[in-house]
C-alpha cells in the first residue's frame, strides 16, 4: 500500500483565509475542527476565529456551535466571513440556511476543492471586487498573507509607483474592505499565482526586464505618470548586479540549480539566474500547476518526489523551502517559498521590484560563496 504523505502546498481553505484576513474590517471564522483552525492561524499569523467543532457536532450537526460563535462576534462592526472546511462540507449541512439570519459572507472552499490559489480566488470572487472609473492610480495585486514576501512586495511597488508619480489604488489582498468595491481601472501584479483579475492588467513586477516593460507601459497610458526615475533606477541597479555576478563568475563556475516554488516565483528565479549567472537550471518543481516556460518543469507537490529530484540532479544550488533544505543541508540554499524555518526576518523583504531582484541575487551569491568556502 503506498505511503500517504502530507502535501507541501496549503489547501483551498487556507487560501480563502489568506485572502479574507488580508482586508481590514473582516472577521474570518474557520468553520471546522481545531486542526483546520490552527494550521492557517499559524501559517498566516492572522487573528482568525474558529468554531472548533467536536465529535458530537460531527454526529448531530454543527448549527448550534456555528450560531454560538456568530452571536459572540456580531455587533463589532466588522464583516463576518465564514470559511468552510472539509468536515462540514462532507456532512452536507445546509450552511447557507443556517446563516440566513446573519449578515455573513460564506466562502465554500473546503480543502479538497483545490490548492491555496483556488481558495484565494474563491474568496476574492465572493467579495465582488469592482472597478470605479473615478478612482485614480493603479491597483497592486498578488499580495497574499501566505507569501512571506507579500508585505515587502507591496512596499516596494508602492515606492516605485510613487517615484513614477502614480497613486496606489486598491491592494489585493492587503487593504481596507471598503476599497474592494472601488478599485482603479488598471492593475499591476507582484505574484501572478495570486492575480486578482480586477481591471486592465498592465504587467508584472518580477525581474528587472518585466518591471521595465510594465513601467514603460504605465508611462504610455498615463499622461500624468513619469516613469523616468524608475527606469533610470532599473538601469543603474542592473549594472550593479552584472558587476557582482561577473566578479563571482571569475572565481566560480555557474551553479547547477534546482528550484521549488510557486510557478511565478520559480520562473522569476530561473530567468534571473540564467540571465545574470548563466546558471544551469536543471529542473523546476512547481508547487502549483505550471504554466508555459522553456525550462524543464513539473508539478511537484510531495516530499518524496522532492527528495528523488534532488538526489537525481545533484545540484550545487537549491532554491525552495525548508523541506528542500532538509534533504541535504550542506548544499547552497536560498529560501524563496514557505516555510523557511531557522531564520528570523523582521524587515519586509521583497521578491518583486528592484529591491526583490537585488535581494535574490545577493542571497544567491552569498549562499554559493559560503558553500564553496
Amino acid at each position: 500500500m503506498p505511503e500517504c504523505e502530507n502535501p507541501l502546498w496549503p489547501c483551498a481553505m487556507s487560501g480563502a483565509a489568506a485572502c479574507l484576513s488580508g482586508f481590514e474590517g473582516v472577521t474570518v471564522v474557520i468553520h471546522g475542527s481545531s486542526g483546520c483552525y490552527y494550521y492557517p492561524a499559524t501559517l498566516l499569523h492572522a487573528p482568525l476565529k474558529g468554531t472548533f467543532i467536536l465529535e458530537n457536532e460531527v454526529i448531530f450537526g454543527s448549527e448550534q456551535r456555528l450560531h454560538e460563535v456568530l452571536e459572540e462576534l456580531s455587533g463589532d462592526g466588522k464583516k463576518i466571513a465564514v470559511v468552510m472546511t472539509c468536515v462540514p462540507a462532507i456532512l452536507g449541512e445546509d450552511i447557507r440556511s443556517m446563516l440566513r439570519d446573519y449578515d455573513v459572507l460564506l466562502v465554500d472552499s473546503p480543502g479538497f476543492s483545490g490548492d491555496v490559489e483556488t481558495g484565494y480566488q474563491k474568496a476574492l470572487f465572493a467579495l465582488v471586487p469592482s472597478v470605479d472609473p473615478d478612482t485614480p492610480g493603479i491597483n497592486i495585486d498578488g499580495a497574499c498573507l501566505f507569501d512571506p514576501y507579500s508585505g515587502g512586495n507591496v512596499r516596494e511597488i508602492s515606492r516605485l509607483l510613487a517615484h513614477a508619480s502614480v497613486p496606489v489604488g486598491t491592494i489585493f489582498c492587503s487593504d481596507r474592505l471598503e476599497r474592494v468595491g472601488n478599485a482603479a481601472a488598471c492593475t499591476i501584479g507582484t505574484n501572478e499565482d495570486f492575480a486578482s483579475s480586477v481591471g486592465e492588467r498592465l504587467g508584472g513586477t518580477l525581474g528587472l526586464e518585466e518591471l521595465k516593460t510594465t513601467f514603460t507601459r504605465i508611462g504610455s497610458l498615463f499622461s500624468e505618470a513619469d516613469p523616468g526615475p524608475v527606469l533610470e533606477e532599473i538601469e543603474r541597479e542592473d549594472e550593479r548586479i552584472v558587476r557582482a555576478c561577473d566578479k563571482f563568475l571569475r572565481r566560480f563556475d555557474p551553479p547547477h540549480t534546482v528550484i521549488f516554488s510557486g510557478f511565478s516565483y520559480a520562473t522569476f528565479a530561473a530567468y534571473t539566474l540564467k540571465h545574470y549567472l548563466d546558471a544551469d537550471i536543471q529542473y523546476i518543481g512547481s508547487r502549483n500547476e505550471p504554466g508555459a516556460t522553456s525550462f524543464h518543469i513539473g508539478h511537484v507537490h510531495g516530499f518524496s518526489k522532492v527528495k528523488e529530484l534532488i538526489r537525481h540532479y545533484n545540484p550545487d544550488l537549491i532554491i525552495g523551502s525548508s523541506f528542500e533544505r532538509s534533504v541535504d543541508p550542506k548544499r547552497a540554499f536560498v529560501g524563496l517559498t514557505p516555510p523557511v524555518r531557522g531564520t528570523i526576518k523582521l524587515a519586509p523583504h521583497a521578491v518583486a521590484g528592484i529591491s526583490g531582484s537585488l535581494s535574490f541575487i545577493e542571497d544567491t551569491l552569498n549562499a554559493c560563496m559560503d558553500r564553496r568556502k
